[in-house]
């Protein structure tokens, strides 16, 4: 488990503070590109902060739900964007108060088991808040919105759920953290999409009954104020750790910004249908 964070060297790629301007679009190609790059070896183990502004992030299955449309209306007069992402999950809310956490690493010769990545996640978060006495638990916590066998939690109330995406010998370990703000406002938010969006028809997929109660954010679960600069400060430090101190910040180099063009592309033109569907996003 240690030896996945254990890196030569830890570029951090901080997006946290562009604002609104920068869409979820935008993140998951970025996440692709690093992929390409890191499993390349033109790049090395990568961390990646990012935050968006009003964003539900739905997973493949709920596209499949029979009134979707009324779901994503729903969430536009919310106002609320939505978007389609490219690996697994259920829907999820970005916000100002959810700091996104992505960590790429090479696969090496025998590749990485998927359950080694997420527990390398995991052992960061752990890692993040040790100054802390709560435990923080690593299972599916039922009643939650995108519920995983590797939900965050502590004492039965999710803050974190964790997703992976492989492409080209790279492997990005993406986490949403809920840093700040209320956690059950955003399982209500996400609870009624998922009765718009279904009504009372039957589906093969069995959609999560959403539970407001069982959903919070580190501030409210840890009873400090925390900021998205708060959590990041906590990532760098873990991070120099890992790496012996050879950390640093770096922006995109030559070869990834020739490649993230066409990354992107991919995921406007995977969201078509769906944008199609939006009404213009209540301010």
């Amino acid at each position: 488990m240690e030896g996945l964070l254990y890196q030569p060297e830890w570029r951090i790629i901080d997006q946290s503070s562009l604002g609104s301007g920068f869409q979820a679009i935008q993140s998951f190609g970025y996440d692709d590109t690093l992929c390409a790059s890191v499993g390349a070896g033109k790049a090395p183990a990568t961390a990646r902060t990012w935050v968006h502004h009003n964003t539900i992030v739905l997973g493949i299955q709920d596209t499949k739900l029979p009134f979707l449309q009324n779901g994503i209306h729903f969430l536009n007069e919310q106002g609320y964007q939505v978007i389609v992402r490219n690996s697994g999950g259920l829907a999820v809310v970005l916000d100002e108060g959810v700091l996104n956490i992505s960590l790429i690493f090479p696969e090496v010769e025998r590749g990485i088991d998927i359950n080694r990545g997420y527990d390398a996640m995991w052992q960061l978060i752990q890692e993040m808040f040790a100054d802390f006495p709560q435990t923080i638990a690593a299972r599916e916590i039922v009643g939650s919105y995108c519920p995983g066998s590797y939900d965050l939690s502590i004492n039965g109330k999710k803050f974190a759920g964790i997703s992976q995406r492989r492409l080209r010998r790279g492997v990005a370990v993406q986490i949403y953290l809920c840093v700040s703000g209320s956690g059950a406002k955003r399982a209500e938010l996400v609870r009624e999409f998922y009765q718009q969006a279904k009504l009372n028809e039957e589906t093969k997929f069995s959609y999560p009954d959403v539970n407001p109660d069982v959903m919070a954010s580190v501030t409210e679960l840890y009873g400090c104020n925390f900021s998205n600069a708060d959590i990041t400060l906590r990532l760098l430090t873990q991070l120099q750790r890992f790496a012996a101190g050879n950390l640093y910040h770096g922006p995109l180099n030559v070869f990834e910004l020739e490649l993230l063009p066409g990354y992107v592309q991919r995921i406007v033109e995977r969201n078509e249908p769906f944008a199609a569907m939006q009404k213009t996003a209540a301010p």
